[in-house]
């Protein structure tokens, strides 16, 4: 799974003009799921994600995580995140999970940071041509990969 973050003011996913998810103050999650991705990854990923300190506290350090700021999330399933371009001109998505894995683990990856604690929880839709509108705030992107992270 990758996981490319953006700390926001605000977000939004259109989709043929319709408006289609939003969000204040938290974080744009553009999300990839591989093949192997399961329950398990989700778990790890959504825990580091909400107690990430990447916002800032009244003296200005990033020490507040997600979940102490009561700041939203907008997840955005993203398969190009796993874009292989070593070879050639035009990019590779042959280690991104079929649409009929990724789409439940998408909406489980929703679901869990629900169960974490994060106050709204929205997504864009899967498998459409989205438009995604933010303020990065910072800015701060970061990028997050399953392979990397413990498995405590």
């Amino acid at each position: 799974m990758r996981v490319l973050i953006q700390r926001v003011t605000r977000a939004s996913v259109s989709v043929a003009g319709d408006l289609c998810a939003e969000i204040d103050a938290g974080l744009l999650i553009l999300l990839g799921i591989a093949e192997g991705d399961d329950h398990a990854t989700i778990t790890r990923m959504c825990q580091k994600l909400v107690h990430l300190r990447i916002f800032e506290d009244a003296q200005g350090k990033s020490n507040l995580s997600l979940l102490d700021v009561a700041g939203e999330a907008l997840v955005v399933s993203q398969f190009t995140l796993y874009a292989d371009t070593r070879k050639g001109r035009r990019p590779s998505f042959t280690a991104a999970a079929h649409p009929s894995i990724a789409e439940p683990l998408v909406s489980r990856f929703v679901q869990a940071l629900r169960e974490q604690g994060v106050s709204r929880v929205e997504s864009g839709v899967f498998g459409a041509n989205m438009e995604v509108s933010l303020c990065n705030q910072g800015p701060v992107t970061l990028w997050l990969d399953s392979d990397q992270l413990s498995r405590k």
